[in-house]
């Protein structure tokens, strides 16, 4: 079918618009600047050919692959995910583990740690890619495959608020933040260190199915006997030293030491 389609007139065309607009509608834009957006792409593509003498490269509709929105002024980053994962990594270069645990935060932050630590990954789906100093370990945020007082440097940025709420296909629990804080502490040796975050709001909320919300207080509360010894907050574009909880909805990253 797809042979008798290429003889077509106007399919590889039709088939080129089609790969530029599936997906548009899952972004920020209205339909006036995802058409705007995807006026300039096809100048571009016309200026191109009309231009092009190198015949090094071939340009057909074949191989047409549009990325229409990354013409931007300013470069696009996500604030929490760049300030909380700079962060953790920062404290683990700065007090130079002989090896340090992840809990589920994102793979890529971890394979960046451990470039200059050796690292063990530890969650409840397998990585597939291989980095050298960087390990797995199959395990369960609620019943972790360590003894207690056994790991001296350990991280778990933006993932305890997300337990028991069935997002991720574990179990629904209503309990599942404070179990996987409990659990961290056991493990956590003494004098060692916990770099984690955690959804901050001027309440305790759940935003189901996406995550919970706590409050400073509640932090520290369900962290005791912990030291904490370094907070920082994310509200929106803004990485403030201090919890201000009428922002409302933020960030917050939190150093504790057992």
């Amino acid at each position: 079918m797809k042979q008798f389609l290429k003889k077509i007139p106007c399919y590889k065309q039709l088939r080129a618009y089609y790969s530029i607009t599936k997906g548009t509608y899952s972004n920020k834009y209205n339909f006036f600047q995802k058409t705007k957006f995807l006026k300039i792409f096809l100048s571009d593509l016309n200026k191109y050919k009309k231009d092009n003498k190198n015949n090094n490269f071939k340009l057909s509709w074949d191989f047409i692959s549009p990325y229409i929105y990354d013409k931007t002024e300013n470069t696009p980053v996500e604030p929490t995910y760049f300030y909380q994962d700079t962060w953790c990594a920062g404290k683990v270069f700065q007090n130079k583990p002989n090896h340090h645990y992840d809990i589920g935060s994102k793979a890529e932050m971890i394979g960046i740690i451990s470039q200059f630590v050796p690292t063990t990954m530890i969650d409840i789906r397998p990585i597939e890619l291989k980095l050298e100093n960087l390990f797995f370990k199959k395990g369960d945020i609620l019943n972790l495959p360590f003894k207690d007082n056994e790991i001296k440097s350990l991280s778990s940025i933006c993932v305890i608020e997300h337990i028991g709420l069935g997002r991720y296909g574990d179990p629904i629990d209503s309990f599942g933040s404070e179990k996987a804080i409990k659990e961290i502490k056991r493990v956590l040796t003494e004098r060692g260190n916990l770099y984690i975050s955690l959804p901050i709001d001027s309440e305790n909320k759940i935003y189901f199915n996406a995550h919970r919300t706590f409050t400073r207080n509640y932090i520290l509360e369900l962290f005791k006997p912990l030291q904490l010894v370094e907070e920082k907050y994310i509200y929106k574009k803004e990485l403030l030293d201090k919890y201000e909880p009428e922002k409302g909805f933020g960030t917050g990253l939190f150093w504790f030491r057992k």
